[in-house]
């Protein structure tokens, strides 16, 4: 006989509680917990039967993993070399930022083992349609279902035997095992349990779409991101074209990776060149400007870090940091003051990433101290220099990792100069045609930089 109870759960983190909480134990959040009923049938507490058994692991056979191209290189090197044939995916981002976008345009290009099943809780067929022609997607091998039980969604499965799952979205979806709302932590949980096993056991390849916290972090329990095989995030201004696409977890490839996409009439676009698109609206001779090489997996790309300093009109003065790190800009700026003797404590300070891309890399550390000397002194640096090295609390310059890649990606794009760390210069390989200075400390990558 069914017998009900009732317990607390953290909005959060998924912790539970027979009893209301005000902080929550496992996540540190305030008022968090909510009230949920929960079912318990008796008749699962019996002993269930073994039906395996303990084997030696040299006696497993492997097979490799079989993998679909998405149609774009961007999206398959995020993944690892495409999309592994039974694997689950969750895909993250803001609302607006191009989740479904890029989602209907993968379905359209992937090549799998049958048709297309596209689920949506969200929207219409219509909307979907809307969408699919805005796209110019006239594909025959996509099918819609506009349901949220996962027990309707299983039984469709079944009857169209698709190769590739779109789940749109999981906080929309609900088990009828489990009383609370859609959206809860525990139909959350639930459901992406019984797509996990619906994935498995059918070796259906499947995408989950989720929605994320004001945090930035997908909503729901953080077991969520632990079923599954595959984590990505869109990340990315919403009033900017450029949009990056980064795995968090990739049980079938590198965490390392991201893909650059731009949000255009037609769709999501993959950018196969990066550092030329990042640059090449920069003006001729600007002051508080300079190039840094920053490597986001395996890739070298060229950015652009400008700085403004003004005389600060309150007594104390303002840093504003767009694209890097608050903490980082406040104390690169204080070794300004104390190892390269420059008078910044009455300046406020704004610095910003061009194009609204994230970086927080401590390789840019002295192209962004080299843009705030350089709009300080109002003196423009080179057009042509790119800073690559990592600033210490003591005014050193050091090395980085995958130095020559960074020069490379320089020198291909037709830079002259690179201002690194003097132990980075002394390992290094590379014999291009740009010209390498290395430094020791911040006081001679100022005086480099500028000529002195």
């Amino acid at each position: 006989m069914a017998k009900n109870t009732t317990i607390f759960v953290c909005s959060s983190c998924g912790n539970e509680s027979p009893k209301w909480l005000g902080k929550c134990p496992g996540c540190g959040g305030w008022n968090t917990y909510y009230e949920e009923k929960v079912v318990k049938d008796k008749t699962t507490n019996q002993k269930r039967i073994a039906a395996s058994e303990t084997i030696k692991l040299n006696s497993v056979e492997t097979t490799k993993y079989e993998r679909y191209k998405t149609g774009y290189e961007e999206l398959d090197r995020v993944l690892g070399g495409g999309l592994v044939q039974g694997s689950l995916v969750l895909l993250g981002g803001e609302p607006g930022i191009g989740k479904s976008t890029l989602i209907m345009q993968i379905c359209d290009k992937v090549k799998v083992d049958g048709p297309v099943l596209y689920v949506s809780g969200e929207e219409s067929a219509s909307q979907i349609k809307m969408r699919a022609d805005r796209l110019g997607i006239n594909n025959e091998n996509i099918f819609f279902l506009g349901e949220t039980s996962i027990e309707l969604i299983d039984e469709a499965i079944e009857k169209v035997k698709p190769g590739l799952v779109i789940i749109d979205s999981i906080q929309t979806m609900y088990s009828e095992e489990i009383s609370s709302a859609p959206g809860s932590v525990s139909q959350v949980r639930e459901a992406t349990s019984k797509i996990m096993m619906m994935c498995k056991k059918q070796n259906i390849t499947t995408i989950i779409i989720g929605h994320v916290t004001k945090d930035g972090a997908i909503a729901g329990p953080r077991v969520l991101e632990h079923m599954v095989d595959t984590v990505l995030y869109l990340e990315g201004e919403r009033y900017f074209s450029y949009r990056v696409l980064r795995g968090v977890k990739n049980r079938f490839g590198s965490t390392n990776e991201i893909g650059l996409f731009e949000m255009r009439d037609i769709g999501m676009a993959e950018i196969d060149n990066p550092s030329d698109i990042m640059i090449t609206e920069r003006e001729d001779n600007p002051s508080g400007s300079v190039i840094v090489a920053p490597v986001e997996g395996t890739r070298p790309m060229l950015i652009e870090i400008q700085a403004l300093l003004t005389p600060t009109a309150f007594g104390l003065p303002r840093r504003t940091g767009i694209g890097i790190d608050y903490n980082r800009l406040v104390l690169l700026m204080a070794v300004l003051e104390k190892r390269a003797s420059l008078p910044l404590g009455n300046q406020d300070a704004y610095v910003n990433v061009v194009s609204g891309i994230q970086i927080d890399e401590p390789a840019t550390d002295l192209g962004i101290a080299l843009a705030v000397a350089s709009s300080f002194k109002n003196v423009p640096l080179p057009k042509d220099l790119v800073a690559i090295g990592e600033i210490g609390l003591t005014g050193e310059i050091r090395t980085v990792n995958s130095l020559e890649k960074r020069i490379k990606e320089a020198d291909r794009m037709g830079f002259k100069t690179c201002i690194i760390a003097e132990s980075g210069r002394k390992q290094l390989k590379y014999k291009g045609n740009i010209n390498i200075i290395g430094v020791k400390n911040i006081r001679e990558a100022i005086n480099s930089a500028f000529g002195k």
